[in-house]
């Protein structure tokens, strides 16, 4: 019996669990009668008169699920269609993300988030186990389900070539495919790399991204992008604190992660928040279930020069289920399914998306103390305001304070006018979020509302403060509601 975690690495550092769990492939290959190899290869003849075009698939399987023989003949493989390269032999196309529990799931009409890696992994399980025709019938019903499942089709093309010769790695095509193929090939290797370690390296039982200081009971859930992962985990914000719900796989910039420029290929880093829903009716297919916009440049982004905009969480298009690990202009990718999870679970302009590098985890109670002296600065801010006295409240305001458009000397009017409207009535912060950003800078992001005492209502505000030396200022401030 082999578990998740002891699947290993060969082959340029990608997973190959299918292999290395199971040694039984190739002597199992090298033991095979002659009837069975004229069926394997009859198999691989029939994938390649399937029909593939540059960007799209096209594949004679059907969707309906059907009961799979044991002969290799009853199978057909399709075609990989990626990056303008069509590999045959073995098959391939498209790949959903998603996460958690690693189970055998039964194949049902429609796909759910998360449904189709589980199903996956549970096929590279069962390979562990040494069920090879379980394995053998999960895939090709898999495949069925998904035809555009791109790895699901390259590890049932494998199991397909097993039956005649060694598999020796995933995606083992013969000798001589071209340079597209190969790089090809080297993407959904890569994919399934990522995929594999993402579920095998579980975050730690109870901890949180560190950058999740607090949110406010308003802000339902929040996002957290790991992109040397190429993962993506939504929290949902209950009584009891954020508690992760799901992580789905996602394809990120081409040139990789920290945007600077417009047209630099690489996708954000920074604190976000969703700023729309797109209808997708109005999109192209291109943009697969919808897209979520955030508000990149931020403006921490925009005090460091930083320049670009369209930076989406978005889906794929129909014939793809999902995008290599690097493979957009800087958005972030994902399989249709898991965006549809998202569509129908954030919040406009509250949801946070988090996008790191690297997600450190951390208990609660350790993240939450980063914010004990934060939270002491911004009471005494809270208590100036409500005192009346400008000059000292201006001391809370970097030089290069920045409202919209307009500097601290343009904006302090309107300060001044919020601070006589208080006539020195204490003003009370509600549904407070404090999300906490460090690079070079320690940046901290807060919302809130701000209600004067004896009016029901008020203000719904966001500051970004920047840590100068021992005190926190106030370098960005806005009204959001």
């Amino acid at each position: 019996m082999h578990s998740l975690r002891s699947l290993s690495l060969s082959f340029s550092g990608v997973l190959l669990a299918l292999f290395l769990v199971a040694p039984w492939y190739s002597a199992q290959a090298n033991a095979a009668t002659t009837s069975s190899k004229i069926s394997a290869k009859k198999a691989i003849k029939a994938a390649s008169k399937t029909t593939g075009t540059t960007g799209t698939l096209k594949t004679t399987s059907s969707r309906k699920p059907a009961k799979v023989k044991t002969s290799a003949s009853a199978n057909k493989p399709t075609r990989l269609v990626r990056s303008g390269a069509v590999v045959g032999g073995t098959a391939a196309a498209g790949v959903a993300g998603a996460a958690g529990a690693v189970a055998l799931v039964n194949s049902k009409a429609g796909v759910r988030d998360a449904d189709a890696e589980n199903r996956l992994i549970a096929i590279y399980r069962l390979i562990g186990q040494r069920h090879n025709r379980q394995a053998l019938e999960q895939a090709s019903q898999l495949v069925r389900d998904n035809p555009n499942f791109q790895l699901a089709q390259l590890v049932y093309g494998d199991l397909l070539n097993s039956q005649v010769r060694p598999v020796r790695t995933l995606g083992d095509v013969p000798p001589g495919s071209s340079k597209p193929a190969t790089e090809a090939l080297a993407e959904l290797r890569e994919e399934s790399q990522l995929r594999l370690k993402a579920l095998r390296d579980r975050p730690p039982q109870g901890t949180l991204p560190s950058q999740f200081i607090a949110l406010a009971p308003s802000s339902r859930h929040a996002i957290a992008i790991d992109t040397s992962r190429s993962r993506l985990y939504l929290f949902e914000n209950s009584s009891t604190g954020l508690h992760l719900v799901a992580d789905f796989y996602i394809s990120i910039g081409k040139l990789g992660a920290e945007k600077n420029t417009e047209g630099d290929k690489r996708t954000p880093l920074g604190i976000y928040f969703i700023t729309s829903n797109l209808d997708p009716k109005k999109l192209t297919n291109f943009y697969g279930s919808g897209a979520l916009p955030i508000n990149y440049p931020n403006p921490l982004d925009q005090s460091r020069g930083k320049t670009g905009s369209g930076i989406w969480l978005h889906g794929t298009p129909p014939e793809q289920f999902s995008r290599a690990p690097r493979a957009s202009d800087g958005c972030v990718v994902l399989a249709n399914p898991d965006l549809e999870r998202l569509i129908r679970t954030v919040q406009v302009r509250t949801t946070p998306v988090v996008i790191a590098q690297s997600l450190q985890w951390q208990p609660p109670r350790t993240v939450a103390s980063h914010n004990e002296a934060f939270a002491a600065t911004l009471a005494r801010w809270q208590q100036t305001k409500s005192s009346g006295d400008l000059s000292k409240m201006l001391n809370f305001y970097t030089a290069d304070f920045r409202s919209q458009d307009k500097t601290l000397v343009q904006w302090t009017p309107t300060l001044r006018q919020e601070m006589e409207r208080i006539q020195g009535r204490t003003i009370t912060l509600k549904d407070v979020s404090y999300l906490h950003w460090t690079d070079a800078a320690d940046t901290m992001v807060v919302t809130f509302g701000e209600v004067i005492e004896g009016m029901r209502t008020g203000t719904v505000k966001r500051q970004y403060w920047i840590r100068q030396g021992p005190q926190w200022k106030i370098f960005f401030e806005g009204v959001i509601g």
